[in-house]
């Protein structure tokens, strides 16, 4: 859900108060050694920093320092690897028991136990608490009645949770779903303390967790500073004392500040500079695979778009776009075409599939043109893409497809960009079903499986299929793939059911997205892990 959502760059023209600390300036912490104070660039969340509340990488880069679960991912190869978890057991892929290492506890002293899991997901679960990542807990047993889809609910807690003892609980799925353990390091499942609920005011202020930083203060729209928990009882200490996130309202100003030797880190340097980034930074500029990918998406809800011959238009409109031509020129190769609906990251083990989508995904011009007058033209006679007006460089690509897509018609308005304002105006209009052209979509990984890219956004009325696609066969090949006790072959049936979006084209795969980051001389061994997120805890400050 992070992709689908995340919170990315408005215009830094706003008040001037926020000059010191928001658009650069300030104390950088200082220090050297292993008590330096790294500052990192940072946009403000979305969503108060509740774990079951946050589904935009903002605030998720938080929760990732704050927290640990039951699960980890591998910061080099995203593989999920017990952490809290001492085994997490099912002997038919629905009934699972859940051990924990006895050994942990929160940054306050309170010790980790089964309670703490299964009354934070009971939290998350819950209609009456509006947790926005309520539906990571629809898997388990009883979650029909305590957030049903219309209505009241009918029960408070999960009927599947169940605590056994202070380091066991079991936990019972209302399916079978052999890669669920593997879900369980996204941040929704996380275990909570006590004084989130006894006074969940002033943890919102300043968040309790259990992870190798502890936040020291919080001033929303500003900033935040994390310093190291020296008695984190994790493998994965700081290296570091600690990290100063400031808030930008624009990545360019950013990168000015990171260039002028005001900030350490800048984890999403902006196109514009793309050229000049290499020769301002050399070595210290990264650029890397991220689970994220890029698509365009359509409206299902508006009828002209619900037709077999509108599945050939959509076809036609995926090989009419010129993907190498738009990631080399417009993002100066920090994108790679796609050729399927995951990552690479995933590896070819975990799902990823290079050129699964075939021909559908490549330039053509005289098939394209073809299939889209086969299926009967563009509905309504021209193809309107929506995008948020106030972040990154949306209009500069959305404007290169759509030249792409006018070449191969012959006709200079057969596709045009659809400004809207805001982020939050645009999520709002694709998320209430308010447009009627294409848009702007795409995903980042709450986790690393092939089902994370499939389920979501394609199954009937899944939680971010916000085009209200649907399809009988894709459903029952995905339900099909979760039952699946062999990871290997519920990879296989994933792939199968990822076949019928390439006869259908629900949203057309444009690039999978670079990690981009760039930092100071002041500090070394950065990295960004998989999902696009710095390793906050292993930089090191000379």
């Amino acid at each position: 859900m992070r992709g689908a959502t995340q919170v990315r760059w408005a215009a830094c023209a706003v008040a001037v108060a926020l000059a010191a600390t928001a658009c650069g300036g300030g104390d950088d912490g200082g220090g050297s050694g292993a008590d330096g104070i790294v500052s990192s660039s940072w946009g403000d969340p979305q969503n108060p920093l509740e774990p079951a509340n946050t589904n935009e990488v903002q605030g998720g880069k938080v929760l990732d320092m704050v927290f640990r679960g039951l699960v980890r991912y591998d910061s080099k190869t995203g593989e999920a690897k017990n952490e809290i978890a001492r085994s997490i057991d099912s002997k038919d892929s629905q009934n699972f028991t859940v051990k924990i290492k006895d050994n942990w506890t929160f940054s306050n002293g309170e010790k980790v136990t089964a309670k703490s899991f299964v009354d934070a997901w009971n939290y998350g679960a819950a209609l009456k608490n509006n947790q926005k990542n309520a539906y990571f807990f629809q898997y388990i047993d009883g979650y029909d009645k305590v957030h049903p889809e219309s209505g009241d609910a009918s029960a408070d807690t999960l009927s599947g949770l169940k605590v056994v003892d202070d380091t066991t609980f079991t936990v019972k799925l209302a399916q079978k779903f052999s890669l669920w353990p593997d879900t369980l390091g996204y941040a929704a499942f996380v275990p909570l303390p006590k004084a989130f609920y006894t006074d969940h005011d002033a943890w919102l202020s300043k968040p309790i967790g259990n992870g190798p930083y502890t936040v020291q203060k919080y001033a929303k729209g500003s900033s935040m500073s994390l310093r190291r928990w020296d008695d984190y009882p994790g493998a994965d200490k700081a290296q570091n004392g600690g990290i100063d996130l400031k808030v930008y309202t624009d990545n360019n100003t950013a990168y000015t500040d990171l260039t002028a030797g005001n900030l350490d880190l800048v984890d999403d340097v902006p196109a514009s500079q793309l050229k000049n980034v290499k020769a301002d930074l050399g070595d210290r500029y990264i650029n890397t695979p991220a689970g994220i990918i890029q698509t365009l998406a359509f409206p299902f809800y508006v009828k002209a778009w619900d037709t077999p011959d509108a599945a050939k238009v959509r076809q036609g409109l995926s090989m009419a776009i010129n993907r190498e031509q738009i990631t080399n020129q417009i993002f100066q190769k920090t994108r790679t075409p796609a050729s399927d609906w995951t990552s690479p990251v995933l590896g070819k083990d975990g799902g990823f599939k290079k050129g699964l989508c075939g021909t559908a995904c490549e330039y053509d011009k005289a098939r394209a043109k073809k299939l889209i007058e086969e299926g009967g033209g563009i509905p309504g006679g021209q193809l309107k893409v929506s995008y948020n007006a106030d972040t990154g460089s949306h209009k500069e690509w959305v404007d290169a497809l759509c030249n792409s897509i006018n070449n191969v018609m012959g006709d200079n308005k057969a596709c045009v960009g659809a400004p809207v304002g805001t982020f939050a105006d645009f999520r709002s209009q694709v998320s209430t079903q308010k447009l009627t052209g294409a848009w702007r979509a795409g995903w980042q990984m709450d986790y690393p499986l092939i089902q994370n890219f499939l389920q979501p956004l394609y199954y009937t009325n899944a939680s971010s299929n916000d085009g209200k696609w649907s399809n009988q066969k894709f459903d029952d090949l995905v339900d099909k793939a979760n039952a699946e006790t062999d990871k290997a072959k519920a990879v296989t049936t994933f792939q199968d059911a990822e076949k019928v979006l390439v006869q259908q084209m629900p949203v057309i795969p444009l690039w999978y997205q670079n990690g981009s980051a760039g930092y100071s001389d002041r500090v070394e061994n950065v990295s960004l892990n998989p999902f696009s997120v710095p390793v906050y805890d292993r930089i090191k400050v000379k």
